[in-house]
């Protein structure tokens, strides 16, 4: 089955936030950061229940190795979500 990845509004929003957030700090690890995150997320198709049932409803979650992020995803039909993409010491919403 070939599933398509969407990245949500909100999701590419956080990655944009996170890579310069990050390089305001240290220019040279937020490239490496950013391709930490998406490199990852382009193989949730390839296996979609890679990641542990999410905290909310109808997610899944991938944990990334090595840094404190996670991605938050779901399946709707054909089609892998990202919802967002947030840092492990964030407060989680009820809902995305």
């Amino acid at each position: 089955m070939n599933l398509r990845l969407r990245w949500t509004a909100r999701a590419l929003s956080r990655v944009e936030y996170i890579g310069s957030y990050i390089a305001a700090q240290n220019p040279s690890a937020a490239g490496s950061v950013l391709a930490r995150i998406e490199a990852p997320a382009s193989l949730i198709c390839d296996h979609p229940d890679k990641g542990r049932a999410g905290r909310v409803a109808e997610t899944r979650e991938l944990v990334l190795a090595d840094i404190p992020y996670i991605i938050v995803y779901r399946r709707v039909g054909n089609t892998i979500e990202i919802l967002t993409v947030m840092h492990t010491s964030q407060r989680w919403p009820l809902t995305f």
